[in-house]
């Protein structure tokens, strides 16, 4: 091998394997550090936030490959993150890291510019795959969401989706009501949600206090007829 094949071959590599640059926004401490651990063998994180107004200053201060962004978080989430950076940074990808998979939640953060969603269920090998495809201008679902987005785009490419009661709840009280509508424990929705077993009480308590509802049986029957199971 000549010495400038050799620097050839040595130059693909290299671009083969160049690591990304990811930003994690997600307002659960725990969360970011274990997707930070998990990560850490195939992707360089190189920054994070719990808040967006954290999220906006250190993204355009640091302009990573791809952000890794939570829909819900208490100062408007994944939504207002995107609206304010994708024209202004163009150049960075964002994937959805959600524990929802909600109609509203998916289609809004498609909308709003996000390249991909997936679920927090994702293994670390399958999120480092989707980083990688995102970076590379792919569109990545969680398979079961793949097929929604497609019919859920054909059917009413620009009906918003809306609804009076749902509009009630808080972002968190519809994640507590989605996992309680699929036959969750309260200790298992506080495991999920990095939050107690007090506050899941209290976030059930309000919906069925909003939605006029007496015990989760009807509270299921609801969000079954709403598709948010």
């Amino acid at each position: 091998m000549t010495d400038q094949q050799a620097e050839a071959g040595a130059g693909t590599g290299g671009d083969t394997q160049r690591r990304l640059r990811v930003f994690l926004v997600d307002d659960h401490a725990m969360f970011r550090a274990g997707v930070r651990a998990e990560l850490g063998a195939h992707v360089d994180v190189i920054g994070e936030a719990s808040t967006v107004a954290e999220a906006l200053s250190r993204i355009a201060a640091t302009e990573p490959d791809v952000v890794l962004l939570d829909v819900h978080m208490p100062d408007g989430g994944g939504r207002a993150v995107l609206e304010a950076l994708r024209r202004t940074h163009p150049q960075v990808r964002f994937l959805a890291l959600s524990v929802s998979d909600a109609a509203e939640d998916v289609i809004g953060l498609i909308r709003a510019g996000a390249r991909g969603y997936v679920t927090k269920t994702i293994s670390p090998d399958d999120l480092a795959a989707a980083i990688r495809r995102v970076a590379d201008g792919d569109a990545v679902f969680s398979p079961r969401l793949a097929g929604f987005v497609l019919d859920a785009f054909a059917a009413r490419p620009d009906t918003p989706v809306a609804d009076p009661e749902l509009d009630q709840l808080t972002n968190r009280e519809r994640e507590v009501l989605r996992l309680l509508a699929r036959g969750y424990a309260y200790k298992e929705i506080a495991k999920e949600l990095f939050i107690s077993i007090k506050t899941v009480e209290t976030h059930v308590s309000n919906v069925l206090r909003k939605l006029q509802m007496s015990n989760r049986y009807e509270l299921s029957r609801w969000a079954a007829d709403r598709r948010l199971v």
